[in-house]
C-alpha cells in the first residue's frame, strides 16, 4: 500500500512539474514585461528593497553565510552579515536591470562622463587593441556585480564577440530572456555538447570568446579558490589549447549613484607544461586566481548563494 501511494505522489508530481515550469515562465515573462514600463533606476531601488527582505529568509542566506565565513575567517559575524545585505541589494538590482539591458550601456566615446557607464583607465585602450589586432581572443568574467554588462560591452565597442550562456530550463524565461539579450550582445551560444566546438570555430574564424567561469563545474579540474579546494570549469584552457589567443578578464564594479565601472584587465598568461603545451590546471588556476582578487575587492557584489564548495 505505502509503495502504491509513493507512486501515486510521484506520478502527480510529474504531472504537476509542467504545470508549475509554465507558471513560474509566465510569471517571469510578465515580469520582465512590466518592469520595462517603469523607470530603471526607481525600480533598482524597489527590487533592493525587496530582495533584502526577502532574501535572508531563503535557504541561499544559510548558503551565502558558511561561503563567506570559510572565505574570511578574520571578518566578525557582523561583517558577513553586512556583506550578504550587499549581495542582496545587488541581485535585487541586477533583476530591474535585466529588463532594461537594450539601453542600460550608455557610455559614448565622445562624451565618457556623462553617463551611467565609465571606463577604468586604459580599458578603452584595451578595447580598442581587440578590436583592431586582427586576432582572437578569450575573455572570462564572474557574477559580480551587473554581470549581463560585458557582453553590451564588447558590442558597444565594435568586438565581434560570440558568449557561452546557460540557458533556463522553462522554454518561455528562455524566450524573453533571449529577447533582451539578442538586442545588444553578440552570438549566444547556449552551453552544451555542442557549445565546444561551436566556440572553437568562433575562435578560428577571429571572433572573441567569452565566458563566464566562477561557478562549481562537476568533473571540473581541481583549482584553490579562498584556500580551499574547489573545481572550475576548464573550458577556457582547452579552447586555448586549440587555438592560442590573447585571454583577457572583464569586470563590472556597482557604483554608488547607480553607476558602473567596466575594467579590462591586461593579458593574462597561460601556463605551460614542460613540452610548452597550455596546461589545463595550471591555466584554469591562474583565471581562478583573477577572479578571486576580483572579489576580495567587493565581496558584496559577488553572488556567494550558490554552493562554491562541495
Amino acid at each position: 500500500m505505502a509503495s502504491l501511494v509513493a507512486r501515486a505522489k510521484a506520478g502527480i508530481g510529474r504531472a504537476a512539474k509542467p504545470l508549475s515550469e509554465a507558471l513560474v515562465g509566465a510569471l517571469t515573462v510578465g515580469l520582465l514585461r512590466t518592469t520595462r514600463y517603469f523607470n530603471a533606476d526607481r525600480t533598482a531601488d524597489a527590487f533592493a528593497r525587496v530582495a533584502q527582505l526577502i532574501g535572508p529568509r531563503l535557504r541561499e542566506q544559510r548558503i551565502g553565510r558558511a561561503n563567506l565565513t570559510a572565505a574570511f575567517p578574520e571578518k566578525s559575524p557582523e561583517e558577513i552579515e553586512k556583506i550578504l545585505a550587499g549581495v542582496w541589494d545587488n541581485l535585487g538590482r541586477m533583476g530591474a536591470e535585466f529588463a532594461h539591458l537594450d539601453h542600460i550601456w550608455d557610455f559614448e566615446e565622445e562624451y565618457p562622463e556623462d553617463g551611467r557607464i565609465e571606463l577604468a583607465p586604459g580599458t578603452r585602450a584595451l578595447f580598442h587593441k581587440l578590436r583592431l589586432d586582427g586576432k582572437p581572443a578569450l575573455i572570462f568574467a564572474s557574477h559580480l556585480a551587473n554581470w549581463e554588462l560585458p557582453a553590451l560591452a564588447a558590442v558597444a565597442h565594435g568586438l565581434d564577440t560570440a558568449i557561452l550562456y546557460r540557458k533556463p530550463n522553462i522554454a518561455s524565461a528562455d524566450r524573453i530572456i533571449q529577447e533582451l539579450r539578442q538586442v545588444k550582445m553578440g552570438t549566444l551560444i547556449p552551453a552544451g555538447r555542442g557549445a565546444p566546438l561551436r566556440l572553437a570555430e568562433a575562435l578560428k574564424n577571429g571572433q572573441h570568446v567569452a565566458m563566464l567561469v566562477d561557478q562549481y563545474l562537476t568533473g571540473g579540474v581541481e583549482v584553490t579558490f579562498f584556500g580551499r579546494k574547489t573545481r572550475a570549469n576548464p573550458m577556457l584552457a582547452r579552447l586555448l589549447r586549440q587555438v592560442e589567443c590573447p585571454v583577457h578578464g572583464v569586470r563590472i564594479i556597482r557604483l554608488p549613484g547607480r553607476h558602473f565601472r567596466a575594467e579590462l584587465s591586461e593579458e593574462v598568461m597561460p601556463v605551460r607544461d614542460a613540452n610548452g603545451q597550455i596546461d589545463i590546471q595550471g591555466t584554469t588556476q591562474a583565471v581562478t586566481s583573477v577572479v578571486e582578487g576580483w572579489i576580495r575587492e567587493h565581496p558584496e557584489q559577488w553572488l556567494w548563494l550558490h554552493r562554491r564548495w562541495r
